[in-house]
Parts: C-alpha cells; sequence; structure tokens
C-alpha cells in the first residue's frame, strides 16, 4: 500500500497546486486578502504532500520492493544502500520527482520569509510558480509516474543502477543543480508578478535579487560538481566536453549571471527594468529547455534521460506556454519599465551593461552550437551532423576573455561617470601589477605558456589586483567597513580569476599519454615516474574488478595509486575506475585501458597541474553569491500594511539598497 500513498500524495499536490494558483492570482487581482492569505497556506501544503510522496519512493528502494517499476528497473539488493537513495533520482521519473520537491520548498521558502513583500505581490508570484509546479506534477503523474507496480508477479531482484553513477558524484550533483535550476523559478515568477501588477519600478527586482543569487550560487556549485564528476569517473581527464547536456545547464546560468549584475542596477539606479525583466524570464525558460534536451530523447548522452518522444512532447508543449506566454505580457507590459536614466560611457552602469551583452551573446553561442546539430537531424531526416569543442572554444573563449577585461575595470568605476584620469591611474597601476606576477609566474613554469595562455594568466590577474587594489583604495579613505554584498561579489569575482587560471594553466601545462605498460616496466611523463606492478582480482559489494598496482615517484614523493577495470555483477557493465591523487597545484591521474598481450595493459596517465583550481573557483564564486544574500541591508525591508495596490515609483527609496 505504500507507494499507493506515494501515488495519492503527489495526486493531493497537483490538486493543491491548481488551489494555490488560483488563490494566489485571482485573489491579487480582486483584492481578497483571505484568497491572498490562502495561497500562503497551500504552498505549505504542496511541500508537506510532494515531501511525503518522495519519501514514499526512497523507502521504496531502501526496501527493495522491486513491485515498483522504477525501484526494479534502477536498484538491486546488492546496491550499497546510499546508492539506493541516490538511486531514486537516477533515471528520469525519481528525478522529476525531485525536482517538484525542490519546487514545492522554494515555494514553502518565497512564503515563509516573503512576508516582508507587499501582499498582492507575494500572492501573485506565488500562484505563478504554483501554476509552473502543476505543470510539473501534470508531467509526473500523466507520463512518468515512479509508483507504477509490476504485478502480479514482481522480479524476484532489480535490474541496478548504472555503473556510472553509483559514484558519490551523482548523491550531490542532481539535488546541487536542480536547486539552481528551479530556483530560477523564483525571479520568472516575480518579473510576471511585476508585470501582472504593474509594480515595474526597482523594487522588485530589490526584492529578487537575494533569491536569484541563492539559485546563481547553487547552480554554479551544480555545474561545477557535475565537472568534477565526469573528470575523475568517466576516465577520460577531462572537465568539460561542451556535451549538449552540460550546455543545457550551462546555457541558465550565463542567463543567471547576467540577471545577477542587472538586478544590481535595477536595484541601485533604475535603469534596464526592460532588459532585467527579460533577463529574468529567458534564465528559467532556458532551464525548461534544458529539461526538454535531456528529457525528450532528442539525443543521446552519458547525462541524458533516455525516454520517449510522447514525454518529450509534453515537455516541449509546456515550454511553449510558459515561454509563450511570459513573453506574450513581456510584450504588452514590458515597455511600461522603460525610464531615462542617464550615465556616461565610463560608469559602473555602462560597464555592467557591456558584461551583459558579453555574457548573452556567449549563451547565443552555446544555444546555437547546442540546437543546430538537433535542427539539422530533425531537417534532414536524421541526417546527423556534430560540433564539437573546437567551435565552442573559437567564438566562447574570446567572449570571456573581453568580459574578463571588463571585470577588472569594474571595480573602478563609479555610478553615472567617472574621472578619467583618476581611472587610468588605477588601471595603469593594475596592469603593472599583473603583468609583472605573469611575467613572474611564467619564470617559474619555464617560460612554457603560449601566447592565449600567457594573455588568460594576465587577465586572472588583472581581476585579482583590481579588488585587491580597490579594498586597498576604500581602506585608505576610512569610512565603514564594507558590506557583506561587496565582500560576496569581490569573492565571486575572485573565484572566476582562480577558475579562469585553472583553465588556462591546465589546459597549457597538461601532459596526457597513452602507454602500453609491462610489469615491472617504468614510465616517466610530467616530471612523474609511474612504475606498473601489475594487477590483481579484488571483490566489491555488487562487482568484480581486476586492479592495477602503480608505484609513483614524484620527486621525494613516494605513493601508490589503484586504478580498476570494474566487472559489475547484475549488469555485466564494464566501467573503467581511475585512481587519482590530488592536490592544489598538480593531479597525478591514471586510468586503466584494456588488456593487452603477454601480460602488457594499455594504460594512461596524465599530470594535470591547477586542474583543483577550476572547481575552488567555482566553489569561491557560490560563498559569494550566498555571502552577499547575508548582507543584513536585505532584511530591512519591510512590507507595506497597505500595498495591495502597486507601489508607486520611489515608495521604498528611504531603503538603502546593497551595492
Amino acid at each position: 500500500m505504500a507507494p499507493e500513498l506515494g501515488h495519492l500524495a503527489v495526486i493531493v499536490a497537483l490538486v493543491l497546486s491548481l488551489a494555490g494558483a488560483g488563490f494566489g492570482l485571482a485573489g491579487a487581482g480582486l483584492g481578497r486578502r483571505r484568497w491572498m492569505r490562502a495561497a500562503v497556506s497551500v504552498t505549505f501544503g504542496q511541500a508537506v504532500f510532494v515531501a511525503l510522496g518522495f519519501a514514499v519512493l526512497v523507502w521504496a528502494f531502501l526496501a527493495d520492493d522491486f513491485s515498483v517499476a522504477y525501484a526494479a528497473h534502477n536498484s538491486n539488493s546488492l546496491l550499497p544502500w546510499h546508492y539506493k537513495i541516490s538511486a531514486v533520482w537516477g533515471a528520469h521519473e525519481g528525478s522529476l520527482l525531485l525536482w517538484t520537491l525542490i519546487m514545492t520548498l522554494w515555494m514553502s521558502a518565497v512564503a515563509l520569509w516573503g512576508t516582508r513583500l507587499p501582499p498582492d505581490f507575494l500572492a501573485r508570484a506565488l500562484g505563478v510558480m504554483g501554476l509552473l509546479n502543476c505543470g510539473f506534477l501534470s508531467f509526473l503523474l500523466l507520463t512518468s509516474n515512479p509508483f507504477e507496480r509490476l504485478l502480479p508477479l514482481p522480479p524476484g531482484d532489480g535490474s541496478d543502477l548504472n555503473p556510472l553513477l553509483q559514484d558519490f558524484g551523482l548523491i550531490v550533483h542532481p539535488p546541487m543543480l536542480y536547486t539552481g535550476y528551479v530556483g530560477l523559478a523564483v525571479p520568472f515568477a516575480f518579473a510576471v508578478a511585476a508585470l501582472l501588477s504593474g509594480r515595474l519600478d526597482s523594487a522588485w527586482a530589490r526584492w529578487s535579487r537575494p533569491w536569484t543569487n541563492v539559485a546563481w550560487a547553487f547552480l554554479t556549485l551544480g555545474i561545477a560538481l557535475g565537472s568534477w564528476w565526469a573528470y575523475y569517473e568517466l576516465g577520460w581527464g577531462g572537465w568539460w566536453f561542451w556535451d549538449p547536456v552540460e550546455n543545457a545547464s550551462f546555457m541558465p546560468w550565463l542567463a543567471a549571471t547576467a540577471l545577477v549584475h542587472s538586478l544590481a542596477v535595477t536595484e541601485k539606479r533604475g535603469a534596464f527594468k526592460s532588459w532585467t525583466l527579460l533577463l529574468a524570464l529567458t534564465a528559467f525558460s532556458l532551464s525548461l529547455l534544458g529539461a526538454f534536451i535531456v528529457r525528450s530523447g532528442v539525443l543521446t548522452s552519458v547525462h541524458a534521460f533516455a525516454v520517449d518522444p510522447a514525454r518529450g512532447l509534453f515537455i516541449l508543449a509546456f515550454l511553449a506556454v510558459v515561454v509563450g506566454g511570459a513573453l506574450a505580457l513581456f510584450g504588452v507590459r514590458g515597455a511600461a519599465a522603460w525610464s531615462p536614466v542617464r550615465y556616461a560611457l565610463l560608469s559602473r552602469e555602462a560597464f555592467l551593461l557591456l558584461n551583459n551583452l558579453l555574457l548573452v551573446v556567449a549563451l547565443g553561442v552555446v544555444l546555437l552550437g547546442t540546437l543546430y546539430p538537433l535542427a539539422y537531424e530533425a531537417a534532414s531526416g536524421g541526417d546527423k551532423i556534430s560540433i564539437g569543442p573546437p567551435w565552442f572554444n573559437r567564438f566562447f573563449v574570446p567572449l570571456m576573455m573581453a568580459a574578463a577585461a571588463a571585470l577588472g575595470i569594474g571595480p573602478f568605476l563609479g555610478w553615472k561617470r567617472s574621472n578619467l584620469r583618476r581611472l587610468a591611474r588605477r588601471l595603469l597601476a593594475c596592469f603593472v601589477t599583473a603583468s609583472g606576477l605573469a611575467a613572474l609566474f611564467g619564470l617559474l613554469l619555464g617560460g612554457s605558456l603560449s601566447w592565449a595562455g600567457g594573455a588568460a594568466l594576465v587577465l586572472g590577474l588583472w581581476i585579482a589586483a583590481a579588488h585587491g587594489l580597490d579594498l586597498v583604495r576604500r581602506r585608505r579613505i576610512g569610512g565603514p567597513p564594507p558590506p557583506l554584498a561587496y565582500w560576496g561579489m569581490s569573492l565571486a569575482h575572485l573565484g572566476f580569476a582562480v577558475s579562469l587560471l585553472g583553465v588556462a594553466l591546465t589546459h597549457e601545462l597538461s601532459v596526457e599519454k597513452d602507454v602500453r605498460m609491462s610489469p615491472g616496466e617504468v614510465a616517466n611523463h610530467g616530471g612523474v615516474a609511474f612504475r606498473f606492478d601489475g594487477v590483481v582480482q579484488v571483490a566489491g559489494p555488487n562487482y568484480r574488478a581486476e586492479r592495477g598496482l602503480f608505484e609513483i615517484a614524484d620527486g621525494e614523493r613516494r605513493l601508490q595509486l589503484t586504478p580498476e577495470k570494474r566487472r559489475y555483477v547484475v549488469s555485466g557493465s564494464l566501467m573503467t575506475e581511475a585512481a587519482i591523487d590530488p592536490g592544489f597545484f598538480k593531479d597525478i591521474y591514471v586510468s586503466l585501458g584494456e588488456p593487452l598481450d603477454n601480460g602488457d595493459w594499455a594504460v594512461r596517465v596524465y599530470v594535470k597541474p591547477f586542474v583543483r583550481w577550476i572547481w575552488f573557483g567555482a566553489l569561491m564564486m557560490a560563498l559569494g553569491g550566498v555571502l552577499a544574500v547575508a548582507d543584513k541591508r536585505y532584511r530591512r525591508l519591510r512590507s507595506h500594511s497597505s500595498a495591495v495596490r502597486p507601489v508607486a515609483a520611489g515608495q521604498l527609496s528611504g531603503v538603502k539598497a546593497p551595492v
């Protein structure tokens, strides 16, 4: 009866989502306070019932209830318990239930902390999110029910979880990524609520900004975890391949990054209002597009869920309704957000606009490279083409280097206008510092960088020098200490610089070799000696493995690495498990290939300097986004008890906005 209870709980959640959408939108439109309060209560009810359904599905996996078809297809009694839990979101149906659970948690957070918002605005936002969740829950129940039974003769054991997904990365990566994906529904809902209510001043941007920062931080962390997982689990030693499913999460991140910066201008100066509204709609629309790419069956990827095309048609229709409806509303109401705001070419507004344009053009490059092969296949009747890393790198990398250059100028610019002479003096000091450090770094590396790698090195150090000099300047002029919002911004920008340095140095300095090795043989690559001591047989909880024994000599250090070739008992799948010696400045990476004759093995050995800086920088960016939200000035906002009508422009001008 437990699966039926979970199914019923999701049905009740669907009914509540419809009720919440009705109460929220109709209550705000008609000025019915009781209905608006009901929308808040119903939101918590949705979370309770979706959480109940999710808990039931988790229990089915832990209890090895293989009468549940989803558990039978994605679990096994030999699977360790922690992988049984992560297997809940290891395929389409369970991951969609996780998506709806996270959606209800975001809605509950808005309802809980949104008491500072005007009641009509909060009701409209919850109503919009309720409609979105209604679509997700309908998709779940009509096409992707995770509680379907295999009766009357359930299998005695399950088919097992995909061995690629039996890893710690799967436990943490999808929940983090989905939290970011779904969190972008909040600024989307706030933008729609602003358009519906006519509240198109800077107030909605102020309310939206902390939610956007948190969603962006989770999305950043989720993408970084996915890159890290691919690096060590797939045995190829790379961290990004421009896979369409990787791009599906990267496109919303680019739009959300532009939105974070645009919200700052709208909040502080009242500029870019229409543009900011459009970015808020675009960021979540790209999340839905990512869901379509992953779940429609239009492509095959290690990251994708192979599902039938009928489900893809449902998502496509939902995407058309949501995106089309939001853009239509923007077309009707968006012009009312326009307001003349004057600023000079040398101003913070102008450079944030440049930042936005570069990010949006980069987004267009990724979107074109991702969708064009799919469109070509559909138009040609099945012919396939591919757009690989060289194409993306040719167009995307210069755009990001230009954005990095602009990022080093921003800290020295003032709102409205800047003094050219003072700006030039500061930029010269910053450039000299960055160039000197880059030259020193290049000497330490033996002058082995290309011009592109050297340029990236200078740009990364340029950003770091700019923020360091800006902090020194602020301390020198005295006054109160910088707020948390400033520290969060600086940490995020420094994180971008660290990731940029990691990308450039890893690309330039990595040593990658495929070698044939006999037991007792030594291979020297990248200043590291790899001695192959043969292979032994080992047994895991649900697999058998051939474990390679390698003695590594890295200068004075001696260590052992033990990569494996695993054959999983139930599925018979053969998997490669790389062995990595991680380091802040260098990774040593060994992966077993195929067995050859005479006891030899094909072996892949990598020495990857600074690769961890890529993910460390992403962690810094995510922490910076969260730190900015902790600024106490965000908590000074108070709702107006009479704010059932739209707030007039300037009504909240007495509230000091975080920079």
